[in-house]
């Protein structure tokens, strides 16, 4: 493993060996132990990324396990799902993409906590992203924060308006049940 003083960039990050049934993600410059998903949600994480594609496809893309510099030294992070406009995507270096997702989704996982949700939330509004999605598989609900601070909390039964894709919009029971 790399050795730092102070705080790590995200060029001593790409230094460190790969792991196993984790992986690392870089928080104000301290590294951070990241649990890999379970099954159910990957299949959450899948069934996200098939509908959205269906929609944004032409326009971008999305992809899951995105990583992401939201700010350029100190921080590499990790979106659940995420979706990138073509042109942010063609301008994008090889190693990670610059600027938070346009669209950030994070799937709660039971080691999740709220305070580390909200600073992801905060981090991404504030360096890109129009719409920050959490979705809680063991709630059924999705809610959905923009920039002006507003987050609205979707059930099931309701349909999320895709705004970065004009009228359109998500049934939430088509995120946690296959249909």
């Amino acid at each position: 493993m790399a050795t730092t003083t102070g705080l790590m960039t995200v060029e001593q990050y790409h230094e460190l060996p790969e792991t196993g049934p984790f992986y690392y993600e870089l928080h104000r410059g301290e590294l951070v132990q990241v649990s890999r998903p379970k099954l159910k949600h990957i299949r959450i994480q899948d069934r996200i990324r098939m509908m959205l594609d269906k929609v944004f496809g032409k326009h971008g893309k999305v992809i899951v396990e995105l990583p992401f510099r939201a700010l350029p030294e100190h921080e590499l992070r990790v979106a659940d799902v995420a979706y990138v406009t073509r042109a942010r995507w063609e301008e994008a270096g090889d190693d990670d993409l610059f600027g938070a997702p346009d669209l950030t989704i994070e799937v709660l996982s039971p080691s999740n906590t709220a305070t580390e949700i909200n600073e992801k939330i905060a981090l991404c509004l504030g360096n890109g992203c129009s719409e920050f999605w959490v979705v809680d598989p063991r709630l059924c609900v999705v809610q959905v924060s923009t920039p002006d601070g507003i987050t609205r909390t979707y059930r099931l039964g309701e349909s999320i308006p895709l705004r970065l894709a004009g009228n359109q919009d998500l049934k939430v029971d088509s995120i946690f049940r296959d249909e």
